[in-house]
Formats: structure tokens, C-alpha cells, sequence
């Protein structure tokens, strides 16, 4: 996603890259130098020289190969005391649900893409990785709340878009169009993997191609949503759902101060 040109840093995510392959190191610092969000403190090419750069080193994330000599990078998380946040690589799948048992962000199997690195990379972001941060870093970075966001790739660039800025998603087969309050972005990516990113309470799947911002719905009915003078169709098999949920007392309020918002706007 695109790095907004006004919206200030927060503190960069130092990832540690250890694969005994120098191309799979090369593939992940390529990537991670295409994420503003996302700084290389080093790379390793064995578990051993990981340990000795972590006794004097502060890092936030790992991205751990787990097929390496003398010893499985999943049993090298396990030597670790107090272990960052892990991303593990791998070329094979076996690994994988030991790999989720070790509280793993995500699993990424090589070769591996750049999409892929970003949805793995995009669950941190979401988690706010910075509460983990030393308390001076704190005091330091976090003058103003963070919010939350995703990057995606759009125009040969990463955008970064707030949650609170999304008004609506369309998805357009392989790519989705993003509509915020200042731009539309369009990007490859199935809304159906992007719905899974959003958080449930803030986002609604109206239809098979939308997937609307609750809070800036400005008024609906039985099959249209409206979002700033938008029509939106609700679909047949999320009708039920959709209307339970738009019917409770708490989101009809909140509609009801958007549409008042919206006139005195005017």
C-alpha cells in the first residue's frame, strides 16, 4: 500500500531474517525493503549465528526459516527465552501446523511471492506491534494514538489506507477497488482474503462483490445500502445477516448521527 505522504511514522517493525539460503535471504530483504513500515536489522544463515546477533541485538520480528542445518528453526524457537514475534519460511507444508502451534503470525511457503508477504506482514501491523515496544520508544512514538491500517500495492507503490478512512470495498474478480474518504485505489487482491484482514466489527460483507464500513453507512433498506450518496445492493444470501445485524438499536444509532452528520455537513 501506498505510505501516505501526510500521515506521521510510527516506529519501524526490526525484522531479523534467518534462512541458510542466500537466495531466500535475498527474496525477504527485497521484500521487506519494499514495506516502509518494515526495517532489516540483519540476516543469518544458521540458528547459532541467530543466537549470538539476538544477545545484542533487539528485534521485533523473525523471519525463520525452518529446514536448516544442525538444528529446525521451530526447535530454535523454542531455546528462546523471551521470542519475538516469528514469521516461519519453509518449502514444506508438514511444517506448518507445528508452526501455528507456536503462536506463529503466519506460515510462508517459498518461493514466496510478494502478496503473500504482505498479508503475513499486514497481521502484525494489525496486531499493533508497537505495544511491545520498550517504554521509552512509547513515550517517544506514541504521542498520537496509532490507527489502524493496511498497505496494499497499487501503482508500482505501497498505500497505506486507515480503517477509519475506508467507506467501501468492491471486488472486481482478482482485484478489489478500495474506496476511501479522499481516493479509490485499485489492487490485485479477492475480497474474500481481504474480508478475513478487516475487523468483523467494523466491516459488513453486504454482497458477494461489497463489503461496506458500518460506521459510514448513511441509511439502508431491506436490499440497498447507501454510503455517501452510493447505492449499494445488498445480496440475497447475506439479506438475512445483514439486516439482523444493521436492525439492532446500537448500529441504527449510529446511523442515524452519520445521516445528521451528513445534513448539517451540508
Amino acid at each position: 500500500m501506498n505510505q501516505s505522504p501526510t500521515m506521521p511514522l510510527t516506529k519501524k517493525i526490526k525484522c531479523l531474517v534467518i534462512d541458510d539460503e542466500q537466495p531466500a535471504r535475498d527474496i525477504l530483504q527485497k521484500h521487506i525493503e519494499g514495506v516502509e513500515s518494515l526495517e532489516l536489522a540483519g540476516t543469518c544463515n544458521n540458528a547459532v549465528e541467530a543466537l549470538s546477533f539476538l544477545q545484542s541485538n533487539t528485534v521485533d520480528l523473525l523471519f525463520l526459516d525452518i529446514q536448516m542445518p544442525h538444528i529446525l528453526g521451530t526447535n530454535f524457537i523454542r531455546t528462546l527465552k523471551n521470542p519475538p514475534k516469528v514469521i516461519f519460511t519453509t518449502a514444506y507444508r508438514k511444517y506448518a501446523v507445528e508452526g501455528f502451534e507456536l503462536d506463529a503470525v503466519d506460515f510462508l511457503l517459498k518461493p514466496i511471492g510478494f502478496d503473500r508477504f504482505l498479508k503475513a506482514v499486514n497481521k502484525i501491523l494489525q496486531t499493533n506491534l508497537q505495544s511491545n515496544l520498550s517504554e521509552p520508544d512509547k513515550v517517544e512514538n506514541n504521542k498520537e494514538p496509532s490507527q489502524p491500517f493496511l498497505y496494499f500495492r497499487s501503482d508500482r507503490k505501497m498505500v497505506k489506507v486507515l480503517f477509519n478512512d475506508i467507506l467501501y470495498i468492491e471486488g472486481l474478480r482478482d482485484y478489489i477497488k478500495i474506496f476511501t474518504t479522499t481516493k479509490t485505489i485499485i489492487t490485485k487482491h479477492l475480497l474474500a482474503s481481504l474480508q478475513e484482514m478487516l475487523p468483523a466489527d467494523s466491516f459488513l460483507r453486504i454482497h458477494r462483490s461489497y463489503i461496506v464500513s458500518i460506521s459510514k453507512i448513511d441509511s439502508y433498506r431491506s436490499d440497498i445500502i447507501e454510503i455517501t450518496k452510493k447505492e449499494l445492493p445488498i445480496g440475497r444470501l447475506y439479506k438475512h445477516d445483514v439486516n439482523k445485524l444493521l436492525n439492532t438499536s446500537s448500529f441504527q444509532s449510529d446511523i442515524k448521527k452519520n445521516s445528521k452528520d451528513l445534513n448539517n455537513s451540508k
